[in-house]
């Protein structure tokens, strides 16, 4: 993939223009968790050190275009830069319609893009008013690497000079390893609520991998289509003729889905429902699966400790309530003590790892969410094309 890298670039005394990822989760006012930042950061201080005047440009959530809201500045984010970089840090709030100066060896955060009129919809006037403040555009935000927006498409198209940053470039590696040239066996594990979030991805997958893995309320509907009562959990009923095709498929390339035997069941969606071990065959019609038992558990463990690629997407089962986390606990653990190159991405498998502390066994965390499932099925992202078309 032919694409101009940062590193290796001069870069001193030049305006770089950074489009960083610093879309965190923020509650009164505090950032609940710093690891998009402090993934950013490698980048930004490669280029304050380089002697380049850094801008660094960012959404944070969904505001109404055009208006300014305090709930989705990034005031926060440059609060945290000023404790955690040794750098002069400055927040700028106009910086497309009021002229800014910049200066080596400060650091100059633009106030979130989506308040700019156009951002959204890679308006063609508003991007090439980004592209105008600096000489180098450098893409470092592989979580919006899908969208073709005025700060990760429109600006590359227009500045000098377009290149992508290391973080970009690291993400971009790791998804390359894990996909494009991946040593076997290689499997996937595809967690999540609904199978038609996931359709185009599970699809492609079973092209690919050596074993499928899948929980969640995914779970339940391939469960349904291997024509085993479910009770009464939730699952996709239209789907179900989709994920028998996934199955067949799999049968065919010699790459069956775990036998599941077991699971982990209760009456109703509660912190304090009791959780009930109970035989795939034995579950009732009020029962709703929110955990596989440790049988089918040892059927996954297998194929973890056998598996030489692993790429991760979702839990097992309904984490977020204690008794129904052993599933994605004994995963989790097992994918941390596996000797298999790991990748990880996608916002709920990011809060499995944390909450079973296993992330530094982990061998790659993904930042991205859409992007990381999109790049997965095989699509071509935006940001990628335009940085490859500048090359």
């Amino acid at each position: 993939m032919n694409i101009r890298r940062l590193v290796d670039l001069n870069i001193k005394d030049k305006k770089v223009f950074i489009r960083s990822d610093l879309n965190v989760p923020i509650q009164d006012g505090k950032i609940t968790s710093h690891k998009r930042i402090l993934a950013s950061i490698p980048t930004i201080e490669f280029a304050l050190q380089k002697g380049a005047s850094v801008m660094v440009a960012s959404h944070l959530g969904r505001p109404e275009e055009g208006k300014y809201d305090s709930n989705y500045s990034l005031k926060p984010v440059v609060d945290f830069f000023k404790n955690h970089l040794k750098y002069p840090t400055h927040l700028v709030s106009d910086w497309v319609n009021s002229p800014f100066d910049t200066s080596p060896g400060q650091l100059f955060i633009l106030e979130n893009c989506r308040f700019n009129i156009g951002e959204k919809h890679n308006d063609e006037v508003l991007a090439k008013k980004y592209a105008s403040l600096t000489d180098i555009f450098v893409m470092d935000a592989f979580g919006t690497a899908h969208r073709k927006e005025a700060s990760t498409y429109g600006i590359a198209q227009y500045a000098d000079i377009a290149c992508a940053g290391i973080l970009f470039l690291a993400e971009l590696e790791a998804l390359e390893k894990a996909l494009l040239d991946p040593l076997r066996p290689m499997i996937a594990i595809v967690g999540g609520v609904k199978i038609s979030s996931k359709l185009t991805i599970l699809d492609t997958l079973s092209d690919k991998v050596d074993q499928l893995i899948v929980g969640g309320g995914i779970a339940n509907t391939f469960i349904k289509a291997m024509d085993l009562d479910i009770g009464n959990s939730k699952y996709e009923k239209d789907l179900v003729p989709v994920a028998k095709k996934i199955i067949d498929k799999l049968k065919k390339r010699g790459a069956l889905l775990p036998k599941i035997s077991d699971v982990v069941c209760g009456k109703k969606f509660d912190a304090n429902e009791t959780a009930v071990t109970k035989n795939i065959k034995d579950v009732d019609k009020d029962d709703m699966i929110f955990d596989l038992g440790r049988e089918s558990l040892g059927e996954i463990v297998k194929c973890i400790q056998n598996a030489k690629t692993i790429i991760w997407n979702g839990p097992i089962g309904l984490f977020e309530f204690d008794q129904f986390a052993k599933g994605t606990e004994i995963m989790t653990n097992a994918i941390a003590n596996s000797v298999a190159f790991s990748l990880a991405g996608g916002g709920d498998t990011i809060a499995a790892i944390e909450k079973f502390n296993v992330a530094k066994d982990i061998s790659y965390i993904s930042t991205a969410g859409g992007a990381f499932l999109e790049f997965v099925e095989g699509k071509k992202l935006p940001a990628i094309e335009i940085l490859e078309r500048r090359f």
